[in-house]
């Protein structure tokens, strides 16, 4: 039997990986299903853009990431139910910049089945790159954005508070800021005090979205 709920997704989709999160967090089985980067038609389709995530359920269609993740969460005994602290919005601020010029890049490098086609990884080139950049500068080694995540880690440490919920209770803090942190994995270089470690590594468990760190770059 299969399961009632299909995500359409990018693996790369910071957004996709919150929508992610839910149904690992609230163990609620789905089907994920991965688009190419370059199909407009599929995601017109069901919700009249080209946009991800998109969950189906009984041939309806939902888009916008947090939407997917209330609505989920809504089922049975909600699990996002901790308070949220300002000092996380304004740590997720400061990071967005910096991590987008880095993440980009490597993001279109990497093995992802949503760039499975030539097509689809240099139509993301193409429609990216002019917003952070030449690609291939941001991929060398040292850079002033690599410099500056690590030291907004350092920050962020000892906000952390417990390894299973930032702010020690599990709230939506947790699904923005893994999410940023699920990026991160992406870009090689990345140094991650104890306390964050323990967290990325606990959160990546517990809703089963899995780290690249295997093939940061």
């Amino acid at each position: 039997m299969s399961a009632p709920y299909i995500l359409y997704i990018y693996e790369h989709c910071p957004f996709c990986t919150k929508a992610r999160m839910i149904f690992g967090l609230k163990d609620i089985p789905y089907e994920r299903q991965i688009l190419l980067n370059d199909d407009v038609e599929g995601p017109v389709r069901m919700v009249g853009r080209k946009v991800v995530p998109i969950l189906e359920e009984d041939g309806q269609f939902m888009a916008e990431s947090m939407d997917i993740v209330a609505h989920i969460d809504a089922i049975g005994k909600p699990v996002l139910t901790g308070k949220t602290r300002p000092e996380i919005t304004a740590w997720l601020h400061k990071a967005g910049k910096p991590l987008y010029h880095l993440f980009l890049p490597r993001a279109a490098a990497a093995p992802l089945p949503e760039f499975e086609t030539t097509s689809a990884r240099a139509g993301f080139i193409r429609r990216k790159e002019p917003s952070v950049g030449s690609f291939s500068a941001l991929l060398e080694e040292k850079t002033d954005e690599l410099t500056q995540l690590n030291a907004l880690l350092k920050e962020l440490a000892p906000l952390t508070q417990t390894p299973e919920a930032v702010n020690g209770e599990l709230s939506t803090d947790d699904i923005h800021l893994f999410a940023h942190l699920h990026s991160m994995s992406l870009i090689g270089g990345v140094v991650y005090p104890p306390e964050v470690e323990a967290y990325r590594q606990t959160m990546a468990e517990l809703s089963r979205v899995g780290l690249f760190d295997g093939i940061a770059v």
